[in-house]
């Protein structure tokens, strides 16, 4: 595969006008059925994205062509398993491997629309489930409305690290930034391998380990921070090199999500609303996550006191570390998925931890976009919030595992979790366009 990749980067490195054509070309095979299973399409998008990063397309190009590119990819495999229905199972490939149909349907029919957006981030689910959806004549409207928002999830979190590489590699950086940013790399991966590690092998104890290791990762950030000014300055510039006046304004829309008193409403309505279904322990655990990295957040940035970066044209006043929009959203969305997950097999339940983190991941960078956090801030805050979920789903399962929430329950929450934030988002956006401005 090595010699084959090496060929295809080669010619496009030669032939960048034809970068736009392969990010949209791999991106659909990469989610069409059966040959999403063949292709390494994965390793195909970090390497293209890379090259797009490196000047040839901007960010907003990349991500649009990867985000179309799986909607045909989705489209087609929708399509054709509307017009074969049992028959698809006769295709080349299919016929000789039925257990990646059979796994797929399997996945559908246990979690219907929810497996549409869990499974996009599911290698071998990703490319079937679309055609399963058609050959069980899912509403097209319905599967629509899915595929455009796990396709929006998908492109930015496929997508984003190959052309951030690319972008980095292209830019004058610090000095020491590559090797400061081997180490936050290799420390996250110590901390992402050995909780997922502990989750898949079943240890009774493997909440306390995830948590135990955040905690040790967050304290050596507190310690090591200001060792890391090349990591911080660097990506800092990166960043807002790419600042586009549209761009702002959606990023201002996604911060907003994150300011503290609308993630105070919003976690008020979370918790609320699960003491009004009478999910007793759910509640706790929610209040206890939530309230915790608020309540330690605000201790541990008043005991650093350090300065936020020098690009608002209207400097808060508040000290940036740990970052309380990253330690909120992150925890908010976490503790949602840990309810999601309850009743699941561990993958799944992993699976639902990574979509969690999406969205909080949107909020804690538009910090760094704005230039209201430093990377580090960032960081911290998401440690933060991953520690203090962690203990506290320890706490709440002492005696007994979390059960999982009824459904009616989940009827009574998302949609007033999705009204609020939606709420948050779409007002007060002037004056905020106003101090984040460059």
């Amino acid at each position: 595969m090595g010699q084959w990749l090496d060929s295809i980067t080669g010619w496009l490195t030669l032939n960048p006008e034809w970068l736009a054509v392969a990010v949209f070309i791999v991106a659909c095979v990469e989610c069409l059925a059966i040959a999403g299973l063949i292709v390494p399409g994965t390793v195909l998008l970090f390497a293209i994205a890379a090259l797009a990063g490196s000047g040839a397309l901007s960010l907003s190009e990349t991500l649009l062509l990867g985000f179309l590119g799986g909607l045909l990819g989705d489209g087609v495999s929708y399509y054709l398993g509307r017009h074969f229905h049992q028959n698809i199972r006769r295709l080349p490939g299919l016929r000789h491997h039925p257990e990646w149909m059979n796994g797929a349907e399997t996945y559908f029919h246990k979690y219907g629309i929810a497996s549409l957006l869990v499974g996009r981030f599911i290698g071998p689910l990703r490319p079937m489930l679309p055609m399963v959806a058609g050959m069980c004549d899912m509403p097209f409207p319905r599967f629509a409305i899915v595929s455009l928002v796990a396709a929006a999830g998908w492109s930015v979190a496929y997508l984003l690290p190959g052309w951030a590489t690319g972008a980095a590699f292209r830019l004058p950086l610090p000095e020491g930034f590559w090797p400061e940013a081997g180490v936050v790399a290799a420390c996250i991966a110590v901390v992402v391998g050995l909780s997922l590690n502990s989750s898949l092998r079943g240890h009774r104890r493997a909440t306390l380990w995830i948590g135990c290791a955040s905690l040790t990762m967050l304290i050596a950030l507190f310690i090591g921070y200001p060792h890391l000014n090349d990591f911080d300055q660097g990506l800092s510039a990166l960043v807002q090199e790419h600042r586009s006046p549209w761009l702002d304004e959606v990023m201002v829309r996604i911060t907003q999500l994150g300011e503290f008193k609308k993630m105070f409403v919003a976690s008020a309505v979370f918790t609320g609303l699960l003491l009004v279904a009478r999910q007793w322990r759910h509640a706790v655990f929610v209040g206890a996550t939530l309230a915790g990295a608020a309540v330690i957040n605000t201790g541990t940035k008043l005991f650093f006191a350090r300065g936020r970066p020098e690009i608002l044209t209207d400097p808060l006043t508040s000290f940036s570390m740990p970052s309380g929009h990253a330690s909120g959203a992150f925890a908010f969305f976490l503790a949602l998925a840990v309810l999601a997950g309850r009743g699941q097999p561990i993958r799944l339940r992993l699976t639902w931890m990574l979509l969690g983190c999406i969205p909080a991941a949107f909020i804690a960078l538009s910090r760094v976009y704005l230039g209201a956090h430093w990377p580090t801030d960032i960081l911290a805050g998401t440690l933060l919030a991953m520690t203090v979920c962690a203990f506290s789903l320890g706490v709440s399962q002492y005696r007994s595992p979390l059960p999982a929430m009824p459904q009616k329950a989940w009827w009574l929450l998302l949609p007033a979790l999705v009204a609020v934030l939606s709420f948050i988002a779409l007002t007060g956006t002037p004056h905020a366009l106003l101090r984040y401005a460059y």
